[in-house]
């Protein structure tokens, strides 16, 4: 019987992390009870085929196994391609490119200048109950809702913003989606929540920015029209009525790219 060493550690500890992450993006995407039904088919697989050498039925599972994989991938491609996203991006690194780069301060000064005019945007949609539904993209690319709408690419400004969002504008109804320092398109369309738990009082928009904040890794910022309230939907939940301290350090938090 071989040994237990050092490199069956190794082993067992990467493939828990990988088994955590693929956890909790997909308790993030409201997709944890496929995840759970996956994980307990593997287990039946296991027991049946590998430890009590039931043969009839572990060929029944093999083969299920066989095509399990190709199923999976097409199910779950925006997960993979999240996962897959999240595990390769800049942020994860960042500390190997802190010892070479010395001026990362200031680096991080220039790419936070959009949040000031953002948050006074937002601040003044808010007293006048004007709605509003803004995306800042992170890791992963948002082209396919920026196609959606209309294309802008302009410069942050919060003037900008409001008259866009402004009642009797076209594009007030859709998305904003901001990408590094520049508002790259509004009038989008998202990808819209069906989580039960959701409460009722909470219209189409948040819906939305709970459901781009489940596809991918970006934040959706809403205003609502009714209350006039603030909030955030980040990594599939949200956080309501939010002042503006509170959107500055939630936005403080993000690593938009540049």
């Amino acid at each position: 019987m071989d040994s237990f060493g050092i490199k069956d550690i190794f082993d067992i500890v990467i493939v828990a992390f990988l088994l955590y992450y693929l956890y909790k993006i997909m308790k993030e995407s409201g997709t944890i009870n496929i995840f759970y039904g996956v994980l307990a088919f593997i287990m039946v697989w296991v027991i049946t085929s590998e430890l009590l050498g039931m043969r009839l039925i572990g060929s029944i599972l093999d083969k299920f196994m066989s095509i399990g994989l190709l199923v999976l991938v097409i199910l779950f491609q925006d997960q993979i391609k999240r996962f897959l996203v999240e595990l390769g991006s800049q942020k994860r690194w960042r500390f190997i490119g802190n010892l070479f780069h010395h001026h990362r301060v200031t680096v991080q000064e220039d790419a936070n200048k959009w949040i000031m005019p953002v948050v006074y945007a937002c601040m003044n949609m808010s007293r006048t109950k004007t709605g509003a539904l803004i995306v800042i993209r992170q890791s992963i690319p948002l082209d396919n809702y920026e196609k959606t709408g209309d294309i802008i690419d302009a410069e942050i400004n919060s003037r900008l913003i409001e008259n866009i969002f402004f009642k009797n504008s076209p594009l007030h109804d859709g998305a904003m989606i901001i990408d590094g320092n520049r508002i790259m398109s509004a009038g989008c369309i998202l990808p819209v929540s069906h989580d039960t738990d959701i409460p009722r009082s909470m219209g189409l928009r948040h819906r939305s920015a709970l459901g781009i904040s489940q596809a991918t890794d970006a934040a959706a910022i809403i205003v609502s029209e009714e209350t006039g309230n603030i909030s955030i939907a980040l990594k599939g939940k949200i956080r309501t009525r939010l002042s503006s301290t509170e959107l500055e350090h939630y936005l403080s938090g993000l690593s938009p790219t540049a």
